[in-house]
């Protein structure tokens, strides 16, 4: 798969569509998701052309990928959901329900999150 740079969030990136940012540094930018699935509902993007996790994890270099997991944790402290709980998802290829082809990640919080997937029993 090829990036594409006409996705949503490459167009946010180069700041041809706005965002609520949380959040922003050298390596990543977090927003308020437009549509949320909890009270607290945070996209978090890296710069750059990363397709997926997989993508990221295979082709960033180690400081890019420290830096941007260390920043995850700076916005759950800024958003406040550190004590009372949160969920971190990233949705990848399409049984995984990826619509935006930006390795992103989705930092849920400030409710009772229901099961993982529907129907699961599985609890972690």
């Amino acid at each position: 798969m090829v990036y594409d740079q006409q996705n949503i969030f490459a167009k946010i990136l180069r700041n041809e569509i706005p965002c609520n940012k949380v959040y922003e540094d050298q390596y990543a930018l977090a927003f308020h998701d437009l549509n949320p699935s909890a009270p607290v509902h945070v996209l978090f993007i890296p710069k750059g052309e990363f397709i997926s996790f997989s993508h990221f994890i295979d082709t960033a270099n180690h400081n890019f990928i420290a830096s941007f997991f260390t920043s995850v944790r700076r916005v759950i402290e800024i958003l406040e959901i550190e004590n009372s709980g949160y969920r971190i998802i990233s949705n990848c290829g399409s049984d995984g329900m990826q619509t935006v082809y930006h390795f992103h990640i989705h930092i849920l919080g400030k409710k009772r999150l229901g099961a993982l997937v529907s129907g699961d029993n599985f609890h972690a």
